[in-house]
């Protein structure tokens, strides 16, 4: 595979999870190859565009072959990082984090939540400790977390955000309603649930125009 490039827009980026969802189900469906026309009909990119993004990253296709979808797959793992495992904690135990501690699709991707926190001293939750806000940082430090998930409210998340960074957190998945800023040597997804429900209402207020 071609190193990562830098030039690489988020743009890219943020089209190859969808790449990767459609290649599991096709291969869960026992398809093992699978043309830039059929993706395109999948994923509702056009096949020009699906070649070029593929080509970012070295391409991975044979002319009059297609792809493989176990190598596409593969190589989708490798640039999404997908092929690592990452120990995780989440800040917010309440039904929001506790909804997203459950969902398996974490673990298959390689993210491996080792704790849950709180202010409130709240039972485990399906063998997941949940530990007090107090033993944030030590833990982090003695289990060497690199990346942690905020489901705080608004009130909190600044600070949370800044405690988990000073421990050392390289990575945030922030679903707290404020968008925090953080050093150039940690990634920060900010995910606006609200944003969404917005876009939904005015898709749904115009569909009959």
């Amino acid at each position: 595979m071609a190193k990562l490039s830098n030039k690489i827009s988020d743009t890219v980026i943020r089209r190859m999870p969808v790449y990767h969802r459609y290649l599991e189900d096709l291969i869960n469906r026992g398809i093992n190859r699978v043309s830039s026309q059929e993706l395109s009909e999948l994923t509702g990119f056009t096949a020009s565009q699906i070649r070029q993004d593929f080509n970012n990253f070295g391409g991975f296709g044979q002319q009059g072959y297609g792809y493989n979808t176990y190598e596409l797959k593969s190589q989708i793992d490798l640039i999404l990082g997908v092929d690592k495992s990452y120990n995780t904690i989440l800040v917010g135990a309440g039904r929001l984090g506790s909804a997203i501690a459950r969902y398996i699709g974490f673990s298959k991707s390689g993210f491996n939540i080792k704790a849950l926190f709180d202010v409130k001293n709240l039972p485990n939750l399906e063998g997941i400790p949940v530990l007090p806000m107090d033993k944030l940082k030590s833990f982090i430090i003695e289990n060497k977390i690199q990346i942690a998930i905020i489901t705080v409210p608004k009130s909190q998340a600044e600070k949370v955000g800044k405690d988990l960074i000073d421990a050392g957190i390289k990575g945030i998945w922030n679903f707290a309603p404020f968008d925090l800023k953080a050093p150039k040597d940690v990634v920060v997804e900010n995910i606006r649930l609200n944003d969404s429900l917005l876009i939904l209402s005015y898709y749904m207020k115009n569909i009959d125009k």
